[in-house]
Formats: structure tokens, sequence, C-alpha cells
């Protein structure tokens, strides 16, 4: 005898396809068709005459275009484990019970929440080679400070740390809420066994963080790519390429050129550089977590 096949699954099933409907209804109008007509205007030169690849050929003989990769692959490379290694410090630190550890996650986070430009302002100041306070501080010692955003060789290194100033912040709280979720008796079995507090780490903290150093290492990644505000505010790029990023190339390519399927080529090159380094991470960190 055939089951009898419930009256309410198919209104059931129709009701679950629409609620996802803004979702996707969002999905394609704000990822899937602007990724289609970035692939689209790539295809087309400087004048809409018609399909060609000429803006990818253009990509290996542009020194600029080169140049803003290669400032951007270390900008990432440099970035991203420092503050992932510094929020994790800081999250541990602050995870034991301090006077004043409410104020101090608070002062420590406080970077994150301030807009990327504000962030850019304060640290020009910083960085200023007759008024900043990084230089005048120098001073006291009797040396004399550099123009951190005017030599090519100092420049880049200033961003990065001003990047890792912001972002420390941010990604320590992923690794409290990371600590917090990792069983007590733990803890007390490594104090029972005499462990110490470096080899409990080591043993113990670290591996059960590694689902969370997975997931801030993709978000630093993405980070450190998208995020080039301040590289309006404080370089525009200069000097001489030095502190030139991708993200602000392509800004410079589509509007200050006018050039928008030359930046759209960039565009897609910068995806397919994100997704590999994304899926390098992936298989690189996975095989040293461990899930509960």
């Amino acid at each position: 005898m055939k089951p009898r096949t419930s009256p309410r699954r198919l209104p059931d099933q129709v009701f679950a396809y629409a609620l996802l409907v803004p979702a996707f209804a969002f999905l394609v109008l704000f990822t899937v068709k602007p990724l289609v007509s970035t692939v689209v205007s790539s295809l087309y030169d400087r004048r809409d005459e018609g399909p060609t690849l000429d803006n990818y050929r253009l990509l290996a003989e542009d020194e600029v275009f080169r140049k803003a990769l290669v400032n951007n692959l270390l900008f990432s490379v440099l970035t991203v484990p420092v503050s992932l290694a510094l929020a994790m410090l800081l999250a541990v630190l602050l995870q034991r019970a301090l006077k004043g550890k409410a104020l101090l996650r608070a002062g420590v986070f406080a970077p994150a929440i301030l807009p990327v430009v504000a962030v850019a302002v304060i640290w020009l100041y910083f960085y200023q080679p007759n008024i900043g306070v990084i230089n005048e501080v120098l001073g006291w010692f009797g040396v004399t400070g550099p123009d951190w955003l005017g030599d090519t060789a100092l420049v880049l290194p200033s961003l990065m740390a001003m990047m890792v100033w912001k972002e420390a912040g941010f990604f320590m709280i992923f690794y409290l809420a990371g600590l917090q979720a990792i069983d007590p008796e733990l803890d007390e079995a490594s104090l029972l066994e005499g462990t110490g507090r470096f080899t409990h780490f080591r043993r113990v903290t670290f591996p059960l963080l590694m689902p969370t150093t997975l997931f801030a290492a993709i978000v630093a990644l993405a980070d450190s790519i998208k995020m080039v505000d301040f590289v309006f505010v404080m370089t525009q790029g200069g000097p001489d390429n030095a502190s030139n990023l991708l993200l602000y190339y392509i800004y410079r390519v589509t509007f200050a050129q006018h050039w928008p399927q030359y930046g759209a080529a960039i565009s897609l090159l910068v995806i397919g550089v994100l997704v590999a380094l994304a899926v390098l991470q992936i298989r690189l960190l996975d095989r040293r977590i461990h899930y509960r």
C-alpha cells in the first residue's frame, strides 16, 4: 500500500522557497549581475568597438599594475599574520582575571570601530615629518625622524603598521569568543598535570582556536585588499607608486582615467587572486584544525 503523502508538504516547500526569494534577488542584483557586467565590460576596448582581449594583454605590459600587485601581496602577506598573532595574544592576555579588564578590552577594540578615514587622519598626524608625534618622540632622544610617507622604502611599512593597529582589536573579539567556547575542564586537567602556560597554549588552546583563525584569516585577507580608503587620504599611491594598492589603482584607472573596461579586467584579476589565496589558506589551515 502506498504511503500517504502529507497534504501540507507541497505548500510548506513553496513557503520555504518563497522565503528564499528576497535573498536570491539580493544575490542576483548585487553579486551575479555586477560580476557578469564586469566580465562583459572587460572584453571591450576603450572605444567599445567589439569583444577583444586587449585589456588582458595590457595587464602584462602595465608596470604600474605590476607594482600595485606586488605592493598588495606584500601588504597582505605581512599584515594578515601579524594582525592575527597580535589579536590572539591580546585575547589570551585579556581573557584572564585582570582589574579593569572591560576597559582594556574596550580600549583595544576602539580602533576597529573608527572609520578608516578617521584612522588615516590620526596616523597622518603621527607620521608628519616636522610636527608628527613619532618624530617628536624620536627628537627627545636626539634622533632625526625620517619622512615616513615620503620615503619609498618606508611608506608601505608605515601603512602596514596602521593597518595592524586597526585590525588587531577587531579580530581580538573573535579570539575572545573562541577562548570562551573552550571547555574549562581542559584548563583544569592541564593544571592538574602541572603543564606550563606556554605548553598548555601550544598543545591545547592554539589547536582549538584554529577554526577561529581560519575564519579570521579569510576576513583579514579580504580587508587587506578592499580597505584602501587610507591610501586616498595619506599617500595617493605615492611616492613613485610605492604605496599604490590594487583597489586604488582600479579607482584611478576607472574614474580618473575614464577607462572602466580596463578597470573591469583588473577587478576580475583581483577576484581571482582573492579566491586563490582563500583556497590556499583553507588547504593549509584545514589540516591543522581540530573541530569539536
